[in-house]
């Protein structure tokens, strides 16, 4: 297992200081090669709070921690399961048979591959899809990837789900944002390039929930290998260890850690940013498993919050393109990626298509729209 850490990006940089200023380019480059060789990130944002943080995670925690009865009313399979929540064993990892990716598997070093995903499936795990997306001023082609939100009906939880939903969703995504304005600096292109391709995104504060009374045994995979099919991921820490990523130009397994205390959050780059760079960037993949470190962080949390839902959360959103922006790859960064690629890749054809379709094509092979 690989003991590399990722690059840390300071935001701060970028915020405060001239844009034009040789300390803001440098830290934009920084940005775009660490998605470049590494396909992730860990962003230092010092206006983000730990605390809006902790009670995002102490609301999921309860809202999944009520009976299914209740959680299944918020279910919405009709929309591809694009607002309200997902059940457990819902959700299939595209790797468990898509060939491209089987490949991927097979060329990593076996003491560096994911847990065996074949015989998984589906994950068992939980989510709740939030909309955080400006609505188009015209008619989306789309109407399913951009349907209203679903707010739970437990009364206690309804009277504090939407400002604590849109307060960590808000910093989330201007975080995500501003990042992602750094990265098109470090590509040479214009800041606003990714910004306003996904002006209208149906970007998703998108929580996942593992329930670790039932799913806490060593090498349990609550979410199978996989890459993310929106533009840029980004995480909040979470309270129980167990993602790993891998790294493009390493082939290792990288257990993802953030720094002890401090204002940081996890960035990947998900298919919509490498169709749109012709492979330049490549969407990470990623797994969550229960390993050592979780269980470690089981027993700390009975011993110190023993009142507490035993649930694993991600503090977790996706940047999305908006659904009707034409996908295709930037010449400047496809001519780019011609000239890096290496004979261990495959050839992968970025076809142009609406992005309302990529979406729809990604969500059918994991299982999540007809």
């Amino acid at each position: 297992m690989s003991t590399a850490t990722l690059p840390v990006i300071d935001l701060d940089v970028f915020l405060q200081q001239d844009r034009q200023s040789e300390a803001v380019l440098a830290e934009c480059r920084k940005a775009s090669k660490a998605l470049i060789e590494m396909g992730a990130l860990l962003l230092h944002d010092s206006r983000v709070s730990e605390e809006d943080n902790d009670v995002f995670l102490d609301l999921l925690e309860d809202y999944f921690a009520q009976p299914e009865a209740a959680l299944k009313q918020d279910e919405r399979p009709e929309l591809g399961y694009q607002v309200g929540v997902t059940l457990e064993n819902t959700e299939k990892p595209k790797c468990a048979v898509d060939e491209p990716c089987l490949n991927i598997i097979a060329r990593l070093e076996p003491s560096e591959r994911p847990l065996d995903i074949t015989a998984h499936s589906p994950d068992p795990k939980c989510r709740f899809f939030w909309k955080m997306s400006e609505k188009p001023p015209y008619e989306t082609q789309f109407p399913a990837l951009n349907a209203a939100n679903v707010v739970p009906r437990d009364p206690e939880i309804n009277s504090r789900w939407t400002p604590i939903m849109e307060k960590w969703g808000k910093s989330m995504k201007n975080a995500v944002e501003n990042l992602a304005e750094m990265a098109a600096v470090g590509l040479g292109l214009p800041a606003d390039a990714f910004t306003n391709a996904g002006k209208y995104g149906p970007h998703l504060l998108a929580p996942t929930a593992s329930d670790l009374v039932k799913y806490a045994k060593k090498d349990t995979i609550l979410a199978g290998f996989h890459t993310d099919l929106n533009f840029l991921t980004i995480h909040g820490r979470s309270r129980y260890p167990g993602l790993n990523i891998w790294a493009r130009n390493t082939g290792k397994r990288i257990p993802v850690k953030f720094p002890p205390t401090g204002r940081y959050l996890l960035v990947q780059a998900g298919k919509q940013l490498e169709h749109l760079s012709g492979g330049l960037i490549k969407a990470g993949f990623h797994e969550v498993v229960v390993n050592d470190a979780t269980l470690e962080a089981i027993e700390r949390r009975k011993a110190t919050a023993p009142e507490r839902p035993l649930i694993r959360i991600s503090s977790t959103f996706f940047w999305h393109l908006s659904s009707d922006y034409d996908l295709a790859p930037i010449a400047s960064l496809n001519a780019e990626h011609a000239q890096i690629n290496t004979d261990a890749e495959e050839i992968v054809l970025y076809t142009p298509m609406k992005v309302g379709q990529q979406v729809q094509n990604e969500l059918r092979h994991i299982a999540l729209m007809a």
